[in-house]
């Protein structure tokens, strides 16, 4: 290595200064220019497909519509999931692709598929389908309330839809914009059938004479020799002043007014909705980002532009943010820097305790800040962001970049002490350890390869994670071979005398040399005593196996960005005004826990429910979210007739499908005949089982409905036409839109159906008159009765078959792994039947997949190491050595999770991938030396690893000090965000502090035991 690259960096120090400070210079550009987001672009391409059918019931909606679009849809190539919901006169599809499918190539295919759909759709759908590329799961970005205390509802709505909503919906990253509690301007006409009768009219009539009183089609122009002259008609009705005069029919020569037989007043089209802010009644938008959108980038368009949208409105009207997602990640992404900025700290202390020396600690802690930017500017080039992984795998990586550093510089500081010249020390000792540094650097990068190839979220998710520990690893190598040489060469001096050294710095010496001495004692014995240190080896296998099956699991860390969704719902057939008074009554609840800052309520989405969405004060301020849940779960549970569903908002949010609670697990099968009462039962075994919180069903409850049963023989004699009798019908009960307001801004409604006491239970059908076709007003009730039943308000389809999804919460403490065995426990408790199968969904379906996943990235890890340093040491026997420490850290890993009541997710599980990387580093520095005595010094491999051992001992508590300070602001769980990092940091700490014990001695151990079968002939030796 004399003329490798560390002579070559010693020689020429202006050209490497130069190389590593332009390196420096671009990546302290490239931090400055990182885009920021809650986590790497994951998102699974979805787009939500929408259909309306004014009047069909949610049977004719999924046989009729929903039915031929998804067989259309699902030859659509890399569609993973579908999902459909069939309401009355309604049907929304969430079509899932697989993540390597491009968003914009989709939507292409579903527009094609729509287009061959149309002609099997029914004839009398007044609009196509349309469709929209958004999550509809997902919570939104940002919303914003409007507010006046001057102007109307229906005014402030007019700014919503015609100002606010379509300049928001233009910024890129803006799915939606939705309107909750929408209040546009319409003219309501409220029909008394006893006055209409009076005066011979039927409510079809009426609606005739209001549709061509109020028409807007052109009169044509006039043309002279000279002028030409446009016709205009009389204006058009704006108000219900002017629809309330005017005359409808002429009876007995008399003009008859619609203000006669009908209450007509300035409404809103939607009075069965609202929305409110901390009880104030409000507009409310909420904006939703595309598929794969930077949160953060697009909240930050949206405050830009939000300034020159409000100066265009009266100074009345007042624009207020609500759960801004951005805020969450702005503060986890300031708290992971400070741990960053601390991890480096701590680092740097780790460093000073063993090389005791300004000089000597300086010298390897540059390798810190060089290896960090470096990393930067090659993020900002990959396209990178700055998130919660990148940048836990940057505090991580603190940890590990000194290593290489260290290694170099204390084998050169060990020939200084020797007597050589820092010179000569620096060629010698970097030329030493060279191979030492590589193998390690590539044998940790190579931990991450199965990551790098991982399909699906999970891949898109962690990806990141291994690409920017694998960057700053061979940055820190580079660093290690030039850097590190160059300055030891030229500031590294001898040690001082012993008296001349600082108190603290022999304190500490005298306390290693101590350590050490009772560590080479230990070891002897532990040479003297093999079998049973095999007999250890041996069982830390077991140990893991045991500890992996028994660890309760999860998929992702449940974070606490301080939002929280909520779903309040009612009886299926309660009215609106009851529905509003527990809605109300639930958002004050709410509101007056201590944990809340503030409510945004809103009715008018489900027939029998509405959504809270809740922001919590500053976590200094309140609880953590668990006992937040409890707290309002204790609360709103005493709010008689209605059930309040949870679910805590989060930055990760897999599939398409919206449930009331955190997790769903789905059942289907191709007969629904008996799907519902089985989901029914499986529920309610559910909601008994401690573990579980608010239980619930999309399977909506049955409602009642009032079902008109027609003589059709009495109808015929009477001379009832069946079509005038569904529109008279229509007309009285539908809320019909009769006539259009053309105004210069926008478009608005005429409404009419029946006064509210003509409406209120099926015996006010006897007030209603049909024409016949002799002209007379015929009752209702003369060729028709009715009767109460029992329907289904939805309908449910996944991939085209019958489907109900079953959601709910965990108690604290219990794990997903939990939720699946007292499931299955479940199924069989009830007898489920085989024809009816389940599965999970969303983040549970992900869970249930990584569990398979876990085990073989692991493995898979392993292997991978085994042929890089099979390849680096050209053995088929030291990789055994080296990787036989894993299950050791392992252990320790899993042990420090449950002492800390950590499940051991996905994040934890990267953490003992990133253990297989880490600790193998000891084992490398201690064979790496005995190889090296054995081919130089001629001794035997009891000496060698022994000598290895003792010379080693120093660097190995260095590099292992140095990863566990890394990693112990992660493990600790500071600032916001927390919940995410820490699985990793407790993982990795435990895992090297189990191991440390362990290896020391097991290493040597082994290394004599497969010395001991190569020189028998069992290994295949290199041909020299």
């Amino acid at each position: 290595m004399s003329h490798g690259i560390s002579w070559w960096a010693i020689h020429r120090p202006v050209a490497t200064l130069l190389l590593w400070i332009a390196v420096m210079v671009a990546g302290t550009i490239a931090w400055f220019h990182l885009p920021i987001a809650a986590l790497p672009t994951y998102d699974t391409p979805t787009i939500s497909v929408s259909a309306n059918l004014s009047g069909a019931s949610p049977e004719t909606m999924a046989n009729a519509v929903a039915t031929p679009l998804e067989k259309q849809f699902s030859t659509i190539p890399g569609l993973a999931m579908m999902t459909s919901t069939s309401r009355l006169g309604n049907t929304n599809i969430t079509l899932e692709f697989s993540p390597s499918r491009d968003i914009e190539s989709a939507a292409v295919d579903v527009q094609a598929a729509l287009y061959r759909a149309n002609r099997s759709l029914p004839s009398d759908m007044k609009s196509p389908p349309s469709y929209r590329k958004v999550n509809p799961s997902d919570a939104p970005i940002l919303m914003l309330s409007i507010n006046s205390p001057s102007l109307s509802l229906s005014e402030l709505n007019d700014y919503s839809d015609n100002l606010i909503g379509p300049a928001l919906s233009t910024i890129d990253g803006v799915a939606q914009v939705t309107v909750y509690g929408q209040k546009r301007f319409a003219v309501r006409v409220s029909v008394d059938p006893d006055l209409l009768a009076a005066r011979d009219l039927s409510l079809p009539e009426l609606a005739a004479a209001l549709k061509t009183a109020n028409a807007n089609s052109p009169v044509g122009q006039l043309e002279g020799e000279r002028q030409t002259l446009m016709l205009q008609a009389n204006e058009q009705l704006k108000n219900a002043a002017e629809f309330s005069r005017l005359v409808i029919a002429n009876r007995n020569g008399l003009p008859v007014r619609l203000g006669d037989v009908a209450t007509v007043e300035d409404s809103v089209e939607n009075i069965k909705s609202g929305s409110w802010i901390d009880g104030q009644r409000s507009i409310i938008l909420a904006i939703l980002r595309q598929p794969g959108a930077n949160t953060v980038a697009t909240v930050d368009a949206i405050n830009a532009m939000l300034p020159r949208l409000i100066a265009q409105m009266p100074e009345s009207v007042e624009v207020k943010k609500l759960n801004d997602r951005s805020t969450s990640i702005r503060e986890s992404i300031h708290d992971v820097t400070l741990t960053l900025i601390l991890t480096m700290g701590l680092v740097v202390l780790s460093v000073m305790l063993f090389l005791r020396r300004a000089a000597a600690t300086l010298i390897p802690s540059v390798s810190l800040p060089i290896s960090m930017l470096a990393t930067f500017a090659l993020m900002y080039w990959l396209g990178y962001s700055l998130d919660n992984i990148s940048l836990m795998g940057l505090t991580v990586a603190l940890g590990l970049v000194v290593d290489d550093a260290i290694v170099v510089l204390e084998n050169i500081v060990r020939h200084i002490e020797e007597g050589m010249k820092p010179w000569d020390a620096a060629i010698k000792g970097a030329g030493e350890v060279a191979f030492t540094v590589v193998s390690i650097s590539i044998s940790l990068i190579a931990v991450f390869i199965p990551i790098f190839f991982m399909p699906g979220t999970i891949g898109l998710l962690f990806h990141e994670f291994a690409v920017v520990v694998s960057l700053a690893v061979l940055v820190s190598m580079a660093v290690s071979l030039t850097l590190i040489p160059l300055f030891a060469s030229r500031f590294l001096k001898p040690e001082p005398e012993a008296h001349t050294q600082a108190a603290w710095s022999r304190w500490f010496e005298a306390g290693f040399n101590r350590l050490l001495n009772g560590y080479q004692r230990s070891l002897a014995v532990a040479l003297r005593h093999q079998r049973w240190m095999l007999l250890l080896t041996i069982a830390t296998f077991a140990a893991t196996a045991a500890l992996y099956i028994n660890a309760p699991k999860g998929f992702f860390p449940q974070e606490d960005i301080g939002q929280i969704q909520a779903t309040v719902e009612a009886a299926p057939d309660i009215s609106y005004p009851a529905l509003l008074v527990l809605q109300q009554k639930v958002a004050k609840a709410v509101l007056e826990n201590p944990n809340v800052a503030t409510v945004a309520s809103s009715l008018g989405s489900s027939g029998n429910g509405g959504r809270l969405f809740i922001t919590l004060k500053p976590r200094s301020e309140r609880k953590n979210m668990a006992k937040t849940l409890a707290s309002l779960r204790q609360t709103t549970g005493k709010i008689a007739g209605v059930s309040v569903f949870y679910r805590p908002t989060q930055n990760l949010q897999i599939g398409g499908r919206s449930g009331k609670s955190s997790y769903q697990y789905t059942l289907q099968a191709v007969n629904s005949d008996d799907l519902e009462a089985w989901a029914d039962k499986l529920k309610a075994n559910l909601a008994a089982q401690p573990i579980f919180r608010d239980v619930t069903s999309d399977s909506e409850q049955k409602t009642l409905q009032a079902k008109i049963n027609i003589d059709r023989d009495r109808a015929s004699e009477l001379g009832i036409n069946m079509q005038n009798l569904r529109e008279t019908l229509y007309a009285a009960y539908g809320e019909r839109e009769v006539a259009t307001i053309y105004a210069p801004q926008d478009s608005y409604s005429v409404l009419m159906q029946l006064k509210d006491s003509a409406r209120s239970d099926e015996n006010a059908l006897a007030q209603l008159k049909v024409r016949s076709s002799s002209g007379n007003l015929v009752p209702l009730t003369s060729f028709a009765s009715v009767e109460r039943t029992a329907v289904t308000t939805a309908i449910n389809h996944q991939g085209q078959l019958p489907a109900i999804t079953l959601s709910f919460n965990l108690a604290e403490g219990a794990s997903l792994s939990d939720a699946a065995r007292e499931i299955k426990a479940a199924e069989s408790a009830i007898n489920l039947p085989g024809s009816i199968f389940g599965a999970f969904a969303g983040d549970a379906a992900l869970y249930q997949q990584t569990q398979t996943s876990q085990l073989w990235l692991i493995l898979i890890a392993v292997a991978v190491i085994y042929v890089v340093l099979g390849v680096l040491y050209e053995s088929w026997i030291h990789p055994i050595t080296i990787l036989a420490g894993i299950p050791s850290a392992a252990i320790g890993a899993l042990l420090a999770l449950q002492i800390t009541g950590l499940e051991l997710t996905f994040i934890a599980m990267i953490g003992i991938l990133l253990l297989v990387g880490i600790v193998k580093k000891n084992a490398i520095m201690m064979i790496d030396f005995a190889l090296e005595a054995q081919r130089n010094q001629n001794v035997s491999a009891l000496e060698a690893i022994r000598d290895a051992s003792a010379k080693r001992f120093r660097p190995i508590m260095m590099t292992t000090l140095a990863a566990l300070m890394g990693a112990l602001p992660l493990a600790l769980g500071l600032g916001a965000g927390a919940e995410l990092r820490q699985p990793l940091g407790v993982s990795i700490v435990g895992g090297l502090i189990f191991s440390q014990l362990i290896t020391l001695y097991i290493t040597p151990v082994l290394f004599l035991t497969l010395e001991k079968l190569e020189n028998r002939g069992i290994s295949i030796k290199p041909i020299h």
